[in-house]
């Protein structure tokens, strides 16, 4: 771009936000109460940058859920939700290489990663199946000490009873906390439905891969929403 286009992008809230975060003059920035995905997405990109070594920049969910198998309310990770519309195997591993990490970070467990799918292990066919099963491959070399499976049904990667039944032998079904679905639309529908039907609180989308923090929120954004966010924000510049 221009130097005056440049000076001009400099002057909006965003931009000046994502350049103080690069140069360390704050830790993290939050937006998008006012501003769509793809506006916060440009000015994390354009300024604060990719992590080194990350290819696939992301996000995540996380949803604060009630007892549901038996073990309490918990978090679980919802991913790509926000950011990757179609993505491929090697970018879906990304995708849930980044949400293992982040989950460590933010909500401080151990992570069991589930490749969702409308199959469970062979159950059924067609190219996306495949695309989940190779991206698990990609994840096992990717992160070997990580658990995960794939392909998994929601209900197997969730409820012990149904993976029982689908998955005995899985290290991951029946006990999944990151999801990651198979496209942006599954995710974000998904999220969405949890969110409301649930009555789950739905924190994010966590924007993932960047070399610092910078997190996005929905327009329909409540003022707890916003804090919710900013604490993530905290715990990943920490």
């Amino acid at each position: 771009m221009s130097e005056d286009e440049a000076n001009a992008r400099a002057r909006e809230p965003l931009v000046r936000a994502a350049m103080m975060v690069r140069r360390g003059e704050a830790d993290g920035a939050v937006a998008g109460a006012v501003h769509t995905t793809a506006e916060v997405l440009r000015a994390a990109l354009w300024c604060i940058g990719a992590a080194p070594g990350v290819s696939t920049v992301s996000s995540s969910l996380y949803m604060a859920v009630s007892d549901f198998r038996g073990q309490g309310s918990e978090v679980l990770t919802f991913a790509d939700a926000g950011v990757v519309p179609e993505p491929d195997a090697r970018q879906l591993a990304d995708i849930a290489l980044a949400a293992a990490r982040a989950r460590v970070d933010v909500v401080g467990d151990s992570p069991q990663v589930a490749f969702l799918s409308y199959s469970t292990r062979g159950s059924a066919a067609g190219p996306a199946v495949e695309r989940a099963r190779e991206a698990v491959e990609l994840f096992r070399r990717l992160a070997p000490a990580v658990p995960c499976d794939g392909e998994l049904q929601a209900d197997a990667a969730l409820i012990p009873s149904v993976a029982e039944r689908k998955a005995p032998s899985s290290p991951v079904a029946g006990g999944a906390n990151v999801l990651v679905f198979p496209d942006l639309g599954a995710a974000n529908i998904a999220y969405k439905l949890v969110q409301r039907l649930a009555n789950a609180t739905a924190v994010g989308p966590i924007l993932q891969g960047l070399s610092r923090p910078m997190n996005d929120l929905s327009r329909g954004a409540t003022p707890d929403d916003i804090v919710d966010a900013a604490c993530v924000t905290s715990l990943m510049a920490e």
